[in-house]
């Protein structure tokens, strides 16, 4: 699929995202990649740059003090890996779905659930 489509379904997931979450989103932004860097890759101790399907960095919400905004912060991201999500999904609608569910992981970790919290959840 071109990079193109792949975030216009990306974008679609965001917009979905229920109210509450979607206004509570502070200095996050959401970028598509081919696969993790390498340095995250041995960062996170990976088998392979294809085993990750998204990841977030930087400050989750539940760690931002009253200092947070007080100088230029850049935004905390979250990347999509392109590639990887592909590779696991069957059709357009498994990949739309695939998508969501990695994107709401994600932005979980940005509220400040770790992986434990996260599959409790639903995720």
């Amino acid at each position: 699929m071109e990079r193109e489509e792949f975030e216009k379904i990306v974008e679609s997931a965001f917009d979905l995202l229920p109210e509450k979450f979607y206004n509570e989103l502070d200095n996050v932004s959401v970028v598509v990649e081919d696969y993790p860097a390498d340095e995250i890759v041995r960062k996170m101790k990976l088998r392979s740059k294809r085993s990750l399907l998204g990841l977030y960095r930087g400050i989750p919400k539940t760690q931002r003090g009253t200092w947070y905004g007080m100088s230029a912060v850049v935004p905390d991201v979250i990347s999509l890996y392109q590639k990887n999500i592909e590779a696991i999904c069957n059709d357009e609608e498994m990949l739309k779905e695939k998508i969501r569910e990695v994107l709401i992981h994600e932005i979980a970790h940005y509220f400040g659930m770790n992986e434990e919290e996260i599959k409790n959840a639903g995720y």
